[in-house]
């Protein structure tokens, strides 16, 4: 997979994407950013219930990001970027993954992971193509929607970890599934055999916990171990975020090994 020479994590991007992370995950971390809200996290700690975990998070995120105050913008580009905040990017990417949400959420991926966007409309087979510049433009057009959204991702993504560490802690994998129709979006590297190979995932994905339903999305279903370093937002997260996408998870791509399900 193409990656950046740098990233903003605690581990090289070429380590990330690898086959050998999914296999033996380590954590990941986005540096500095659990340091600048040391009190969150602080404050999450002293609380045993979820939900009230998840209204922490969301009072936190409102008044560090001023997010509940777009009302009071004199401008509609200033009601806007505050209103716009990282739960309408995640609304926009259920919607539709290839739109400028989604490229802003794929942007993130790439600034902070160093994980290259291998889709978005069209496949980007490098940083030089075509298809890469028409993701850029559609990343800056989306981010110039809010304000600060590269940082509220930062934030969202080190609660996620934190929740799943606190909810699971004896586990390093979910099996997931993604429906598809075919390998638009990814890249089969190697073939084991009929039904299991090495894919190369985008950098941001789609996945499900719920086998059923992901074949509401394809005509094959793709099943994984996701580790849970690469999980950056599931649904149960924020459960009065009024998010739609039942059982739905954001997984970072790489390398992965996959057995493809073909429905009869």
């Amino acid at each position: 997979m193409s990656t950046a020479a740098l990233n903003l994590c605690n581990l090289p991007p070429w380590a990330i994407a690898s086959r050998h992370f999914n296999r033996q995950p380590k954590s990941l971390e986005i540096q500095g950013v659990r340091q600048a809200n040391r009190l969150l996290f602080e404050r999450l700690e002293e609380e045993p219930c979820s939900v009230k975990r998840a209204t922490i998070f969301n009072d936190f995120m409102d008044v560090t990001f001023q997010l509940h105050q777009w009302q009071q913008q004199k401008s509609a580009g200033g009601r806007k970027s505050l209103k716009n905040s990282y739960l309408r990017f995640l609304r926009g990417w259920m919607f539709d993954s290839n739109g400028r949400e989604g490229a802003v959420l794929k942007g993130w991926v790439e600034s902070r992971f160093g994980l290259h966007p291998t889709y978005h409309e069209v496949p980007i087979e490098d940083p030089h193509s075509e298809g890469y510049f028409h993701f850029l433009v559609q990343r800056m057009r989306g981010a110039a929607r809010t304000s600060a959204i590269h940082q509220q991702l930062d934030v969202l993504y080190e609660f996620t970890q934190y929740e799943l560490q606190r909810r699971f802690p004896d586990k390093d994998h979910f099996t997931l599934y993604r429906g598809v129709y075919g390998f638009e979006e990814h890249v089969i590297l190697e073939k084991f055999d009929k039904h299991n190979c090495l894919m190369r995932l985008n950098n941001l994905n789609s996945f499900t916990g719920d086998f059923e339903r992901a074949w509401e999305f394809g005509s094959r279903v793709l099943k994984t171990e996701i580790p849970l370093a690469k999980i950056v937002f599931f649904n149960g997260l924020l459960p009065t975020a009024r998010l739609q996408g039942e059982e739905e998870y954001l997984v970072i791509g790489g390398e992965y090994e996959v057995e493809v399900m073909i429905g009869g």
